[in-house]
């Protein structure tokens, strides 16, 4: 398994993680009885409303990723920059999840910029 790989599946531990953050919090303002429901009249704000939009957003960043840096590796194209955007990725969207749970606006957007930029040059050395 290439180094990138590993990286990918760090980033998705991290998103399951992200995952029960978000219920717990969710738990915290509807209640448990609420999120065992069906959820349609369920209105989610505050730090609630930002973990599920950072859940949903870090879902897109996999389904971006994760096509990289499998043909990364399955053409056998690794190399220390390509190990380099891959951590670098990883610790803009951990950055970018705490910034968007907490509302810190500045650096959310910072660290979004440098996880897509990073994901645009694995597609570069694709090519």
């Amino acid at each position: 398994m290439t180094t990138e790989i590993n990286y990918l599946a760090m980033y998705g531990l991290f998103l399951a993680l992200l995952i029960l953050l978000q219920v717990l919090i969710s738990a915290r303002q509807h209640g448990l009885s609420s999120l065992f429901g069906n959820r349609e009249n369920l209105v989610s704000t505050g730090m609630t409303a930002r973990a599920e939009r950072t859940v949903q957003n870090s879902v897109v960043a996999m389904a971006l990723i994760a096509p990289a840096v499998l043909m990364i590796a399955h053409n056998d194209l690794s190399s220390s920059s390509t190990i380099l955007s891959i951590q670098i990725f990883l610790t803009a969207r951990i950055v970018y999840s705490v910034c968007f749970i907490f509302g810190i606006t500045y650096l959310r957007t910072l660290s979004w910029i440098t996880g897509f930029f990073t994901t645009g040059y694995l597609y570069l050395m694709l090519l």
